[in-house]
């Protein structure tokens, strides 16, 4: 069984048997006592020192879509990682995490023992609902992560784009619905049409009522919509 666990605003920690996968961790765990068990952020205060939970696990791959400071923050992955996690971003996450992380561009493709990541676009569209246009083409990416057969697909900060139409099976879609710096509630329900999931879990709130999003996304799309408090998991059975 595929377990996601969900922390604001897209940091997710995916296990499966003895493998550890995390997306975007940036939040640290003291932070998580400041608000309520169900996050709609109207902004991002600024992170505080400290580190997260000790019992978290260690990482096997830690993939970050984008250099913004809500989606990554080195000491939270310094605590994640030991010497055999793969750390994976874009260039621009460079700056913040060091040369040591592998570089990628959306197109590439990698494994780790039975794990097989693709990187995807994500990026804000002139036409999209967003009304910040923060997130260049190139600069940040998504992710395709395939364990054992079944597909996550975590979209990263991104309005609808046309490449969303050749990501091919996905059996989970982890999208932002947020609606400033992306797809807003209508934009993510028209795209979870276009990537045609069996679940959906909601992120990156901020204004954006996830319950609105998931009646409009099971209305238009058939999906089975699945929102996540703080600290929440969702089980993926076959």
């Amino acid at each position: 069984m595929i377990r996601l666990k969900w922390f604001p605003p897209s940091w997710f920690l995916i296990t499966f048997e003895d493998k550890v996968i995390y997306i975007d961790p940036a939040w640290i765990q003291s932070n998580f006592a400041r608000y309520p068990k169900r996050v709609i952020f109207s902004h991002y205060p600024d992170p505080m020192d400290g580190l997260p939970e000790p019992d978290l696990p260690k990482a096997d791959i830690v993939l970050v879509t984008h250099h913004h400071r809500d989606h990554q923050k080195r000491a939270t992955i310094d605590r994640l990682s030991n010497q055999n996690t793969l750390v994976v971003g874009t260039q621009r996450c460079t700056a913040d995490l060091g040369d040591a992380i592998r570089v990628v561009e959306p197109g590439e493709e990698l494994a780790v023992s039975d794990i097989r990541v693709r990187v995807v676009d994500a990026y804000n569209t002139p036409e999209g609902n967003s009304t910040r246009k923060q997130h260049k083409k190139g600069e940040c990416c998504g992710y395709l992560v395939e364990i054992d057969g079944r597909v996550i697909y975590h979209a990263g900060d991104t309005d609808l784009i046309p490449e969303m139409r050749d990501l091919g099976k996905v059996d989970v879609a982890l999208l932002p619905v947020g609606g400033r710096f992306t797809m807003d509630a209508e934009e993510a329900a028209r795209a979870t049409s276009v990537v045609k999931p069996k679940f959906v879990i909601p992120m990156h709130f901020l204004e954006t009522d996830p319950e609105e999003f998931g009646e409009k996304a099971e209305e238009e799309s058939g999906a089975k919509v699945v929102v996540l408090n703080t600290g929440g998991v969702f089980e993926l059975d076959r």
